[in-house]
């Protein structure tokens, strides 16, 4: 079995490009970086930056919705392959091939935490505001808020 899940947070927008010929296919490229459970012994995060593709549907949602410093959970599987370059070396890749994306945090947590990227050494989280908590209805749901049905991406 060849499933991967990840957590992380966008080094950048996602690069997307579209297939040649009579029925182009959307093509997004991304990098995540996934905090490592366990720090270094001077107590600073460390992560890895995993290189992640999405085809269709999926590279269309990236395109919409993904931007650099926003949180999403991502499953699908490890490709292997290999390439060779202009100087006539092998090039091994190993990349993500995502079928589902999924918010991991709020649009109000995404944005105060945008800021968070550090590019000259590395990923810095900001720390994520408490959410605030809704108040139930009297059915036992939660109250949605006016206004936030503009923010989903689905109809």
């Amino acid at each position: 079995m060849n499933k991967v899940i990840l957590m992380g947070r966008l080094t950048r927008d996602p690069d997307i490009r579209y297939s040649n010929g009579e029925t182009a296919t959307a093509v997004a490229r991304f990098t995540l970086a996934v905090d490592r459970r366990f720090g270094r012994k001077d107590g600073d995060q460390t992560a890895d930056f995993i290189g992640c593709v999405a085809f269709g549907r999926t590279a269309e949602f990236a395109e919409k919705y993904l931007r650099q410093g926003i949180k999403v959970a991502a499953s699908g599987r490890i490709q292997t392959g290999s390439y060779t370059n202009r100087d006539g070396q092998k090039v091994y890749t190993t990349d993500v091939v995502l079928d589902d994306i999924e918010f991991a945090e709020s649009k109000a947590a995404s944005d105060a935490n945008r800021g968070g990227m550090n590019m000259g050494g590395g990923y810095q989280p900001a720390p994520a505001p408490a959410p605030s908590p809704m108040g139930a209805a009297g059915d036992g749901f939660m109250n949605i808020p006016d206004g936030i049905d503009e923010e989903l991406p689905f109809s």
